[in-house]
């Protein structure tokens, strides 16, 4: 009995000693466990991507919010919204079709997740590949987008800068066409909201797909990384983004109650906090917001950089000089939204030129610390007003200018008498050829800058008002002009500043964008 007892009590304490075992292993494991928590927390605290954000009015073109919004960011996939900006391009031209079969290279399906997977040789229809760069933001179907557009994806990143520059975006470069982490691939919030309103005014047929919630593919069904889409009411997309360098970013756009805005968020720590940072601006926005339209498109219009191009463009860039402006004249320099001040017009003349004169490519601009030159003297005449219907017949012995025939006043002719504004008498007019408007504008420079084409010639002169206060000392000697240009049934009004040389030229247009005012270089 007293043996069986000892077997007994020795059982019971080799029981206790393997219970006391699993507990130990149980709090070891924990303790590890709980460690590697607070590793992966700390390692979260101590992350801490720059941020900046900005709201724009989509129907005033005001902004509404903005925080670092012209600091130097990196896209990571909001580049994929320039991608899909292309490609809806060529689809509109009908050069591509939806159900186009696009080739997978080695090096689309090389690129690193997020991916479809797709294998060299398979191909992939183009309607699916949108609905895959939208919803999963696959990085090889973004590149097979670009090789397809551009040749090769270098190509195609030198198509999507010279995109970028024709949209006034002139903070941001890319390098490939899905956002994958390039050092000199770079943006701000402010061109990627310019960049999230022209994609919707340019194509309204194809920016639906960005609303897209899931997306199904091979029997697997793929969710939008955009969470915001039915969480918050009016959103109806676009486009979010990740790499470490840039945090957690978003570009969304929000329709409610007739009102439309567009709210950009970079360097968010996680996607959780990028997500309440845009869902703040936007509720803290959208109820302030413009109820009508009053912001023209956001259209190419600003400038062409000198962006080598592959030695054969799939399509050819459009002249970005008869689209209209990109900025609406109530923020370029002109009184502000509500403001009882009046608008201080400027004396101009107008004339009309046929479409496709060739453009100057844009310079560098000079550094901030750069001399201006002396102004040059003021012409003899006074060349002024007069909307020119059609053009009128050239004198005898006039040879053919650059800008056509002009309708002026000479100061002489007119005697004294003030400019004409749109009163219901003004000074006679004198023809005069466009060779020797030309002559008089060379002599006192080569150069002239354009800062906008408007459908309307009204909004054309406000402009040239606005840059002359905004960059008085280059453009105060200069001649404004407007030009009108016909397109079809329809007419444009380029708001020019002639007479400039190159120093003073590039100089204004410097000083016009810091105030954003778009600004290009044209040579006489």
């Amino acid at each position: 009995m007293s043996r069986r007892g000892g077997h007994v009590r020795r059982g019971i304490r080799c029981s206790a000693l393997g219970l006391a075992a699993v507990i130990l292993l149980i709090a070891v494991a924990g303790d590890a466990d709980a460690r590697a928590r607070r590793g992966r927390a700390k390692a979260a605290a101590g992350y801490e991507p720059s941020q900046s954000s900005i709201v724009v009015d989509a129907n005033s073109g005001a902004v509404m919010q903005a925080a670092n919004a012209d600091a130097i960011r990196h896209p990571a996939s909001l580049t994929k919204i320039m991608t899909l900006y292309l490609l809806f391009e060529r689809l509109e031209s009908g050069k591509i079709k939806l159900n186009d079969e696009l080739p997978v290279s080695p090096h689309a399906a090389s690129q690193a997740p997020s991916k479809l997977g797709l294998k060299p040789g398979e191909t992939i229809q183009v309607e699916t590949a949108i609905r895959a760069v939208v919803t999963k933001s696959a990085n090889d179907v973004a590149v097979i987008i670009g090789e397809a557009l551009g040749g090769d994806e270098p190509g195609f990143g030198r198509m999507m800068t010279a995109k970028a520059r024709a949209l006034g975006m002139n903070q941001t470069t890319y390098r490939n066409a899905s956002g994958l982490p390039d050092i000199q691939q770079v943006t701000t919030a402010r061109d990627q909201a310019m960049l999230g309103r022209a994609i919707q005014d340019r194509f309204p047929n194809y920016y639906h797909y960005f609303s897209t919630r899931t997306f199904a593919f091979r029997g697997k069904m793929m969710r939008n990384h955009n969470h915001l889409l039915g969480a918050i009411d009016g959103v109806d997309g676009i486009k979010t983004g990740y790499i470490h360098d840039s945090g957690f970013n978003i570009v969304t756009s929000v329709r409610r109650n007739k009102r439309h805005i567009i709210a950009v968020v970079f360097g968010g720590r996680t996607a959780s906090a990028r997500d309440a940072r845009a869902r703040a601006l936007i509720e803290n926005s959208i109820n302030v917001a413009a109820t009508t339209r009053s912001a023209p498109p956001v259209a190419e219009g600003t400038a062409m950089a000198e962006i080598k191009l592959p030695a054969k463009p799939p399509a050819p860039l459009r002249d970005p000089r008869d689209d209209i402006s990109a900025i609406p004249t109530s923020s370029s320099g002109g009184p502000s939204l509500g403001s009882t001040e009046p608008i201080r017009p400027i004396a101009v003349k107008t004339v009309s030129v046929q479409a496709g004169t060739k453009m100057a490519a844009l310079s560098a601009l000079p550094s901030d610390n750069r001399k201006l030159g002396a102004p040059p003297p003021p012409a003899a005449t006074v060349r002024t007003i007069a909307t020119v219907k059609s053009d009128p017949p050239s004198p005898p012995g006039a040879a053919p200018g650059i800008l056509g025939v002009l309708t002026v006043t000479d100061s002489k002719t007119a005697q004294g008498a003030p400019l004409a504004s749109g009163g219901d008498k003004s000074p006679e007019p004198v023809v005069v050829s466009a060779t020797t408007a030309e002559h008089a504008a060379k002599s006192r420079g080569g150069w002239m800058i354009q800062v906008g084409a408007f459908p309307d010639e009204h909004n054309a002169k406000e402009r040239l008002s606005a840059a002359q206060s905004k960059a008085k000392e280059q453009l105060g000697q200069a001649d404004p002009f407007t030009e009108k240009v016909a397109k079809g049934d329809k007419a444009l009004y380029r708001a020019r500043f002639a007479g400039l040389d190159k120093d003073q030229a590039e100089s204004a247009c410097k000083n016009l964008k810091l105030s954003e005012i778009p600004c290009i270089l044209l040579k006489n």
